[in-house]
């Protein structure tokens, strides 16, 4: 964590590079602001850093009307940290204490509700009920400059349980009321919001998320296409989409490039309240709060991997829309090509996803956990025991025997996957991976990994792999992502690779969820 005198050189410097990772409040105005934001310095003296923009609400802080810091990108630390405090700040993004109270948050991490509040009171300045009223906050602004929904449906959108509770946070957080924050957002046509597609369909929401840059969004939208489900999802070269079930019903959305340093959200949503929470999955779906800078310049350091920076700047980790449907993703996976598993995913959906209103190339859901483990054995193929290990895991899941979220610990949640039958090491590190964002994980038993070491001269067996990685802590996701992309395609100047070949192993390895 930064201090004080980095900080300071921040703001100074306004570097937007730190937007979203804390925030400055003045003493002398009462005002917080994010670190690039563009007003006169303030003395030394006068300032005081807080991790979270709760911890400046509840020290009597209010939003600055210039750089709007609630706009800015969230914070990579809750993906990096796997402390309680990242963990809860997750869940909180996931709108676990709209959907079931504090209560239910300290239950998910394994506290009483007392000490979960004291706990992130002495790390975040903030307790549960303020972070996630800060959240909320966040989430009505986005949607009083981005939309031209009615302020009452911004109101419960973003998850407030009356008008006028919405409208008393907006004046206390943003130093005026609703209707005249939504009035200073820039660039507004009569009837459109900022940036509004002239095309969209009346009710649609249209969101514009910010990202840091550089951002790999071409490889995005790569990887999407090619695992895609039809029915399910349809990617293009600039657009991803799915459908979605949410805690309100079906939902579906629509990520698109809009720029070097934000995406466009579109969505249609059966209940206007799960949108904080779709915000959320989408941004984790997007890797959208990580720090590239640092995490290229870490990279960087290593000879081995500059080609692979320097061809691909900003790469970025996909997270997972839906952490069960990620395991059962992962284990159809195991062991065979990302055309194969695409094709029994896409049986599978056919047979059992729950039908919804066609939009634009999908149809229906991804099937849930009770229909995979009712009758997933009469369309799964392969070996019966595998198919006995997939339906087991979506029974476990669908009973509330497994959970599984971003929120939970990286450790505990790999060594419940790991009790499973049918499950190993690469299943339980990918899925780790994919929902948790944990950016420390090697797979060094994937064949497309080791492919793409060899392709970058790092050692490709997984021995020396893993001794060699270490190197790179604790970044090595983004390692993994960079082998990946190398067995895919190798940096100018370097050998192709030859075609991953799977090998025997104690557990099935690929890379195909």
């Amino acid at each position: 964590m930064p201090g004080f005198d980095e900080r300071y050189s921040a703001i100074h410097a306004r570097d937007a590079r730190f937007d979203g990772q804390f925030v400055t409040a003045v003493r002398t105005t009462g005002i917080y602001c994010r670190p690039s934001c563009p007003a006169r310095t303030p003395k030394p003296g006068n300032v005081e850093f807080f991790d979270t923009s709760a911890a400046a609400h509840e020290a009597g802080y209010r939003a600055c009307k210039r750089c709007l810091p609630e706009a800015a990108p969230g914070s990579p630390a809750w993906d990096l940290r796997g402390d309680t405090a990242g963990r809860a700040m997750r869940l909180i993004a996931d709108g676990v204490v709209e959907r079931e109270g504090v209560p239910g948050l300290a239950a998910r991490l394994g506290y009483s509700s007392r000490h979960l509040s004291r706990l992130l009171t002495a790390e975040l300045g903030a307790g549960p009920l303020a972070l996630a009223r800060a959240h909320r906050a966040h989430t009505a602004r986005m949607l009083l400059v981005g939309t031209d929904l009615p302020i009452a449906d911004v109101a419960f959108s973003a998850g407030f349980a009356s008008v006028r509770q919405f409208n008393d946070t907006v004046r206390e957080v943003f130093g005026m009321p609703p209707q005249q924050l939504r009035a200073r957002r820039p660039g507004t046509r009569a009837g459109q919001g900022p940036d509004a597609d002239p095309g969209a369909d009346a009710g649609a929401i249209d969101l514009v998320l910010p990202v840091r840059p550089p951002f790999d969004v071409d490889g995005l939208f790569a990887w999407m296409s090619a695992r895609a489900i039809a029915g399910v999802e349809t990617a293009t070269a600039t657009s991803f989409a799915r459908t979605l079930a949410l805690p309100g019903g079906p939902a579906w959305f629509r990520l698109r490039a809009a720029g070097p340093d934000r995406v466009r959200l579109d969505a249609r949503l059966t209940r206007l309240g799960d949108l904080p929470t779709l915000v959320a999955r989408a941004r984790r779906l997007f890797d959208l709060d990580a720090d590239p800078v640092a995490v290229d310049e870490a990279l960087g350091r290593h000879p081995e991997l500059r080609a692979s920076l320097a061809s691909t700047p900003g790469m970025r980790v996909p997270g997972a829309a839906d952490p069960h449907e990620m395991l059962i993703r992962a284990m159809v996976g195991q062991q065979i090509s990302v055309a194969a598993a695409r094709t029994a995913l896409v049986r599978l959906t056919e047979a059992l996803g729950e039908r919804v209103p066609a939009h634009e190339g999908t149809d229906r859901l991804f099937p849930t956990m009770a229909a995979i483990a009712e009758h997933g054995a009469d369309v799964l193929r392969g070996p019966a025991a595998r198919v006995r290990a997939l339906t087991g895991a979506a029974g476990l899941m669908a009973s509330g025997e497994l959970t599984l979220s971003p929120g939970d610990d990286a450790a505990d949640q790999r060594a419940r996957l790991l009790a499973l039958p049918g499950v190993g090491p690469w299943t339980a590190d990918y899925v780790r991976m994919r929902v948790t964002g944990d950016p420390d994980v090697l797979l060094p038993g994937d064949v497309a990994a080791r492919t793409g070491a060899a392709a970058l001269g790092i050692p490709a067996d997984p021995a020396g792999l893993v001794a060699w990685s270490a190197r790179t802590a604790p970044w090595r996701t983004y390692l993994t992502a960079h082998l990946w992309r190398a067995a895919l395609r190798p940096p100018a100047g370097q050998h192709t690779p030859p075609e991953p070949t799977p090998e025997p192993a104690p557990e099935p390895e690929g890379v195909t969820a």
